[in-house]
């Protein structure tokens, strides 16, 4: 098995999509969280705003190193998606939970 990465606009368009709905979903998140403390310093919302789309941005890497387990086809492919998906919301949970430690979760 052999990592391949030479293919770089396609490594680049997945680490932009995985970081966009990372984005995408923090804002949103943020965005419908309701009041905030007035006690938080004023520009706290900066951290998970680049933690979580940091962290969305590994899951699209790690997608695309699972590329060559993925062309076998059958249901190799089918567990590596799975396992890439598992991957993701992992990862995003994380860097959530790590962007908004100390503000919303004490």
């Amino acid at each position: 098995m052999e990592i391949n990465i030479s293919n770089k606009p396609l490594l680049y368009r997945r680490v932009a999509i995985g970081a966009t709905i990372a984005f995408v979903w923090t804002a949103y998140f943020l965005i419908k969280g309701g009041a905030f403390d007035p006690k938080w310093p004023q520009f706290w919302y900066i951290r998970p705003l680049i933690l979580v789309p940091l962290a969305g941005a590994v899951g699209g890497v790690f997608y695309h190193l699972m590329e060559g387990f993925r062309i076998k086809g059958g249901w190799i492919k089918v567990g590596i998606n799975l396992l890439c998906v598992i991957v993701y919301i992992m990862g995003v949970w994380i860097g959530t939970v790590l962007g908004l430690d100390g503000v919303w979760w004490d």
